[in-house]
């Protein structure tokens, strides 16, 4: 099982650790594309901030954030798994989850990200903002500077079993599974069961909490149809919609009652 993740937009501090070495991240056929993200964002940070702050989409009290940027390449680094904060990832917990899940979490969780394409939960990352849908002057929207790579990259990573996919629409359009892959893709959206809306707050924690849930119980469908089963089994009130033709994903809307 392959989990996509969206990142979150706060970040713990980099901390203390050894700076990063953007070969030693797993996903090597992004190597190239990462350096050159780094490359310029760490140039465009280091140079005028009010320009740097526009392009990020910064607002005058996140003008901190450029300065961190700018030292990407001296930052500490950490595993990832404790970079990203958050609403689903406070929900998910990995610091909490037990030895077995932690492997897990560490084989199936990958994160998609503006700078780094994608990175494991274990792959050590400093601290930094820069979201999938800037812009920035060289090398253009990221979104669009990603889809070559992560589409040379991703197929192999996805190997044979299901590929969740709880991605947000930005991170998303960065690789979209074709043919095969796609088949065996579920894509999940969590609705107030009422009123039948999408609501930022609970839809993230609830998707946290639901790969917490397969994480602990040592659960990994092979496909879609076993995951509605074995969410249903867990709890949680799962609509299913298999693909009308193929090539297309799986769409599932996990139903919450309970705002929280």
């Amino acid at each position: 099982m392959l989990v996509l993740l969206p990142p979150s937009e706060g970040k713990a501090p980099s901390g203390r650790g050894a700076p990063l070495k953007p070969e030693s991240l797993s996903l090597p056929g992004l190597t190239a594309a990462r350096e050159a993200v780094l490359a310029e964002l760490v140039e465009l940070c280091a140079g005028d901030a009010e320009k740097a702050r526009e392009v990020l989409g910064l607002s005058e009290g996140l003008r901190g954030e450029v300065a961190k940027n700018a030292a990407l390449r001296t930052a500490g680094a950490r595993p990832a798994g404790e970079i990203y904060t958050g609403v689903l990832y406070d929900a998910l917990g990995l610091a909490s989850l037990d030895a077995a899940a932690k492997r897990r979490a560490a084989r199936s969780l990958l994160v998609f990200s503006g700078l780094w394409g994608a990175v494991r939960v274990t792959d050590r990352i400093p601290s930094y903002r820069c979201s999938m849908g800037v812009r920035l002057p060289g090398l253009g929207a990221l979104g669009t500077h990603w889809r070559g790579p992560m589409a040379e990259v991703l197929p192999e990573a996805a190997g044979s079993g299901l590929v969740l996919d709880l991605r947000s629409a930005a991170y998303a359009a960065a690789w979209k599974p074709k043919g095969e892959v796609a088949s065996r893709t579920a894509t999940v959206r969590v609705l107030h069961a009422p009123t039948r809306k999408v609501v930022s707050h609970f839809n993230k924690a609830t998707k946290g909490r639901m790969v917490r849930s397969l994480l602990t119980a040592g659960i990994t469908p092979a496909g879609p149809g076993e995951l509605v089963e074995a969410l249903r089994e867990l709890g949680y009130e799962v609509e299913a919609q298999a693909p009308a033709k193929a090539g297309q994903a799986w769409a599932l809307d996990v139903l919450v009652t309970e705002v929280h």
